[in-house]
């Protein structure tokens, strides 16, 4: 086999690969003949079918198997010898003008770019901490008495406040003709939770039970019924149940509730505050993390194969679509989603995915045992039954290697840290959590 490298554009390569006629013939003859031993056919005895009749009827498929092995072979042989480490798939093609007794193939392929990573002390980065606060565990314990309120319907009389739970009946019309959606019987929400348009919470605010009420509503313009965007609504709304809500005193009996087992308030504020460092931890982990990456994409230089773009924006398609039949949307894997939303999206992650391979061979930051073990056993600590989360995840290797992926990225954030100027700096606990 005689072989040929040419550059064409930046990574684009092109492979000339001959192959001998006789050698594919003799292929497709023999697996014909394997194949005649096994196939059935009407009128014939199974192994007894004629030649004529299997080559007439599997000839054309067999000679595209062989075609297809024998120039994967010879392109694989080929890219080896050269050393060149193939980026995506080759396009092959025939070509014409082989010798007597030979056919010829262009392989059309892109290759991995050299990765060049400039002076990583040049780069500045923020790096945040954030402390978690005693006011961050009241608005935690806030957010866990809400969640088990109770409602009691308020006397005759008393008047719709926040955080109230109202029933009502309400119909708006456009210029006097009603709208779709614009109508509805019994229909609950919680006074100052936003559920609502704020023009549409104030009317309700300060009804009484048994109250009715019209008023003018102005639509924003960026309203998600399109139909309604912009325009002004007249509402006739009738108040028919006012429940005040009851949050649960936190003591020991809400402890226990929440399955704490030191059922005191102490041992609940320390439950939150262990929960809420390690939700800290991940998020600023996370933070920093991009804001290393970002450092690290800025401070290198690098062609980006148009072949591992492609593939990753329809990897990105494939996401999309999975997570519209998810919520339920019909025909989604046929909806129409135009590749050009997750271009530069896919464009960034291959730039980012070529970098840190670079940096993490270039200086041994590869994960260890010890370390995807470590990060197993500190994620499973946020479930009740961590033995378990821990045999969920080594109990699949694919849930390992992305484990290990996010455990090189840590070594990577730490490592270019370790090299960068960076700038410390606390971020308040609402702001990270936001």
């Amino acid at each position: 086999m005689a072989v040929t490298v040419e550059t064409l554009e930046k990574l684009e390569r092109r492979i000339t690969l001959t192959l001998s006629a006789d050698t594919l013939r003799n292929e497709i003859e023999s697996r014909l003949k394997r194949l005649s031993k096994t196939v059935k056919a009407d009128g014939f005895r199974p192994g007894k079918v004629p030649m004529s009749v299997v080559a007439q009827r599997y000839g054309s498929s067999v000679q595209y198997e062989v075609m297809n092995d024998k120039v994967g072979e010879a392109f694989s042989k080929a890219a080896g010898e050269a050393q060149l480490r193939v980026a995506g798939r080759p396009r092959i093609s025939e070509k014409d003008g082989a010798s007597e007794g030979e056919l010829a193939f262009d392989a059309t392929f892109e290759v991995y770019p050299e990765v060049r990573i400039g002076d990583l002390s040049a780069a500045e980065i923020e790096r945040v901490s954030t402390e978690v606060t005693e006011a961050a565990i009241d608005k935690t314990l806030a957010i866990l008495r809400k969640q088990r309120r109770t409602f009691q319907q308020r006397p005759a009389g008393e008047g719709a406040v926040d955080d109230d739970r109202v029933t009502i009946d309400f119909e708006g019309k456009i210029d006097g003709v009603p709208f779709d959606g614009g109508k509805a019987t019994d229909f609950q929400f919680i006074l100052g939770e936003g559920r609502m348009l704020e023009a549409f919470e104030k009317a309700v605010r300060g009804m009484k039970s048994g109250e009715s009420k019209t008023f003018p509503l102005q639509f924003p313009d960026d309203y998600q019924g399109k139909d309604v965007a912009g325009k002004e609504a007249d509402f006739l709304v009738t108040l028919k149940k006012i429940e005040a809500q009851n949050l649960p005193e936190v003591d020991y009996a809400f402890a226990k509730s929440l399955g704490i087992a030191d059922a005191s308030v102490e041992g609940l504020r320390g439950d939150i505050k262990k929960n809420l460092e390690r939700e800290v931890k991940f998020r600023v982990i996370a933070r920093n993390k991009g804001a290393v990456m970002d450092a690290l994409v800025k401070a290198s230089e690098l062609d980006l194969p148009k072949a591992l773009v492609d593939n990753e924006v329809e990897r990105l398609v494939a996401n999309a679509r999975a997570d519209l039949k998810q919520r339920g949307i019909k025909d989604a894997d046929s909806a129409p989603i135009p590749t050009e939303l997750f271009q530069e999206q896919g464009q960034k992650r291959v730039r980012l995915g070529l970098v840190v391979a670079e940096l993490v061979r270039s200086n041994k930051l590869q994960a260890t045992p010890e370390q995807i073990k470590a990060h197993i056993e500190e994620m499973a600590q946020s479930y009740e039954k961590p033995e378990e989360v821990m045999r969920w995840y080594f109990g699949d290797n694919q849930r390992l290697a992305e484990v290990e992926a996010v455990v090189i990225e840590n070594n990577v954030t730490t490592y270019v840290l370790e090299q960068a100027k960076v700038e410390d700096k606390k971020v308040a606990f609402d702001e990270l959590m936001a």
